[in-house]
């Protein structure tokens, strides 16, 4: 069993929201792959299927905590608890202000970054936790930041978008052959970001 968590908040409210590209993820992940029926559980809504990999199947739990964004590790934590899984059996998929729109990065280990849904998945599940982080650009100002991801992706931004959750969903098999990198390389192949704002970071 893995868990994949996506960072979101619940309700329609929210659905299109920069903050939730993390529960869209699962979405397009649970529609590609078959995935059963969403279900209350932990604190979430669950999906539970199977994806192939080069060495066989892998059953996937595909959580999108309902207990809100800042607070998505309490559900994510409960879940891993559950089935007494580690750090590494537990991948977390979030929105990212520090990466150009479209840019995927894989990660372990390192801080928060000032996100408090990373803060705290870090601090009920574990500091090395895998992240996929998912670009969704930088408003430009500090204090611009939190309207921003709490806005929709704007009519503009829907080509990159619809491509990335995509591409995540096709590359997602690499994830479970120890090669993050490839995933990361894949992702990027089959999505390419749009062309870069000079002033985000990579």
């Amino acid at each position: 069993m893995h868990i994949l968590a996506g960072q979101g908040n619940p309700g329609a409210k929210y659905a299109g929201n920069r903050h939730n590209i993390g529960f869209m993820v699962l979405d397009r992940i649970a529609a590609d792959h078959g995935f059963g029926p969403w279900k209350s559980r932990f604190q979430s809504e669950a999906a539970e299927g199977t994806v192939q990999t080069a060495s066989g199947r892998i059953k996937l739990l595909l959580l999108k905590p309902q207990t809100f964004y800042n607070e998505s590790g309490r559900a994510a934590g409960e879940a891993a608890r559950f089935y007494k899984l580690g750090p590494d059996d537990v991948t977390v998929f979030h929105d990212e202000i520090d990466l150009a729109p479209g840019r995927v990065r894989v990660k372990r280990g390192g801080g928060h970054s000032g996100n408090n849904g990373v803060r705290s998945m870090l601090a009920h599940l574990s500091p090395e936790v895998r992240r996929i982080r998912l670009g969704v650009g930088h408003p430009g100002d500090k204090s611009l930041v939190m309207p921003y991801v709490l806005n929709d992706f704007a009519k503009a931004e829907k080509d990159w978008l619809e491509a990335t959750l995509d591409a995540c969903s096709r590359a997602l098999p690499l994830l479970f052959e120890d090669n993050e990198e490839r995933f990361q390389s894949e992702v990027m192949r089959l999505a390419p970001a749009p062309k870069r704002d000079p002033k985000q970071t990579d």
